[in-house]
């Protein structure tokens, strides 16, 4: 017998709260899902939010999945409803909040240098899977900016334990150009940055949400977080996001984990070509790429079906990875 369709929690949520109607404690319990969550303190002194959620009896676990946000995004609103999908799939899912974004400490929505960012989302998943259940098959599952991140935690060789997929869901391999501030501002970048930082004068194209959701109440709830920051971004962020993308580009060849990448093919926010790039440069045996033809940057805020069919998507590739490395001892 088939397994039954489980729908993506977004369906339920609202303009105004990702739980639609229900509390959190609810919406929680509607979905047969434990949440957990507490502060840490990483080496810099910051106090990071993180979370986590389990399926609960009889669901079995089947794996990890660590949980990688985009810039000015957090752990709590659409990421949070994609990590209870997952948890209701028989995932334990765990997220860390960026510095500046979210719940954790920070100057807001302020990335100067991408490389304490990734030393966060190591240590965090690392104590999570060494605590939680060690032997199971672990998972990277990243959108946007969070992408890049994924990539760079897998381009670290020493010290974790290496993950047995990892899923890029409109990763930011590249900025498109219709998003990307005009010329010639962006070549200016680095004098802007290096005098005023933290100025927040650095123009795009359009607002995240605007060019990223195309249901309208989908962008409304995008825009109703009270920790979502709607301000033009601060020239040392912009610049080191470029950056980031160059240095990405420099080394998709290295990129030897199980890749699933998944990204809308009308996205002006993060370059379509560029994951195209990567899926055809990368190292990995196991590599599977989808462009939905249409879609924008955040799949999440497109019509039902077509989330049902991204995520079912993401799913079933999840799972069967999960077996695959549940059978062979982590090579799939």
């Amino acid at each position: 017998m088939a397994e039954p369709k489980l729908v993506h929690p977004v369906a339920e949520a609202s303009a105004t709260s990702p739980f639609g109607s229900l509390t959190a404690d609810e919406f929680y319990a509607r979905h047969s899902v434990k949440h957990s969550s507490e502060f840490i303190t990483n080496s810099r002194g910051l106090k990071l939010f993180t979370q986590w959620w389990t399926p609960l009896p009889p669901t079995q676990i089947v794996g990890i999945i660590a949980a990688v946000h985009g810039f000015t995004g957090e752990s709590s609103w659409f990421v949070q409803l994609t990590a209870v999908h997952f948890a209701k799939h028989g995932f334990a899912v765990c997220a860390i909040d960026h510095q500046g974004h979210g719940y954790s400490e920070g100057l807001v929505a302020h990335i100067p240098d991408i490389n304490p960012v990734v030393d966060d989302c190591i240590a965090f998943f690392d104590s999570f899977r060494a605590r939680y259940a060690p032997s199971l098959p672990s998972f990277l599952y990243s959108e946007s900016l969070g992408g890049a991140i994924a990539l760079l935690i897998t381009l670290r060789r020493s010290g974790s334990k290496p993950y047995d997929g990892v899923v890029l869901n409109g990763a930011m391999c590249g900025i498109s150009d219709k998003f990307k501030p005009a010329w010639p501002l962006e070549h200016f970048l680095s004098v802007v940055a290096a005098v005023i930082p933290t100025w927040q004068v650095i123009p795009t194209r359009g607002s995240i949400p605007d060019m990223s959701f195309r249901v309208d109440w989908k962008r409304k709830l995008a825009i109703a977080s009270p920790r979502r920051s709607m301000a033009r971004p601060r020239a040392a962020t912009a610049q080191e996001l470029l950056r980031v993308c160059r240095e990405l580009q420099g080394r998709f060849e290295e990129i030897d984990v199980p890749l699933l990448i998944v990204h809308g093919g009308d996205d002006v926010v993060c370059d379509p070509a560029c994951v195209e790039e990567l899926y055809r440069r990368a190292a990995s045996k196991d590599k599977t790429i989808k462009i939905y033809p249409g879609l924008l940057h955040q799949m999440i805020g497109e019509e039902e079906k077509d989330v049902e069919t991204v995520f079912g998507d993401v799913v079933e590739w999840l799972k069967d990875r999960a077996a695959r490395a549940a059978v062979h001892g982590g090579d799939v």
